[in-house]
């Protein structure tokens, strides 16, 4: 299903977005009803969610009621319930803040949830010592990749060069 910015848009379908969306061949839906039992029945491996921030600890915060900024939707669930989440995020805000913290100062979706974060820095994994560089850009030095971040970093002698896949 793609956004619907065309005259086949089905408005009696719409995206997380409330957007409404046309159904491509191959595609496929179920009721939210389903997907909540699918979430809370523990039947998601990966779940891939953006963030606000995300603490040192894995914490998550990715909702909020301030105007408009999404609510909390169904992340919370999902933080939860999935068995690994993954955060795709820029790794700092418009404004040049850290995404990545020590504590979270936004309301938390979920606390410990997350497994690892892609930025468009770095793929960093949470582990029990915290923040753990797995790939960095090539341009950016560890120690820059540091200085844009509000959580220290681990890994500067084991972190590889981040390379985007090969197209085939």
């Amino acid at each position: 299903m793609g956004p619907g910015q065309n005259n086949n848009a089905d408005y009696d379908l719409i995206n997380a977005g409330k957007k409404p969306v046309t159904m491509l061949p191959g595609g496929s839906f179920f009721h939210h009803a389903d997907s909540f039992g699918m979430v809370r029945g523990g039947h998601i491996d990966i779940c891939v969610l953006g963030a606000f921030q995300v603490s040192a600890a894995g914490d998550l915060a990715n909702w909020s009621t301030g105007a408009g900024v999404p609510a909390v939707g169904g992340a919370m669930d999902l933080a939860v319930g999935a068995r690994r989440v993954f955060v795709m995020t820029d790794h700092n805000t418009k404004n040049g803040e850290p995404k990545l913290v020590r504590e979270c100062s936004y309301p938390l979706t979920g606390t410990g949830v997350v497994s690892t974060v892609y930025t468009d820095l770095a793929v960093i994994d949470v582990t029990d010592r915290g923040l753990t560089v797995r790939e960095k850009v090539e341009a950016l030095t560890f120690e820059e990749l540091q200085s844009r971040t509000g959580a220290d970093l681990l890994g500067m002698e084991t972190c590889g060069i981040l390379r985007a896949p090969a197209v085939s």
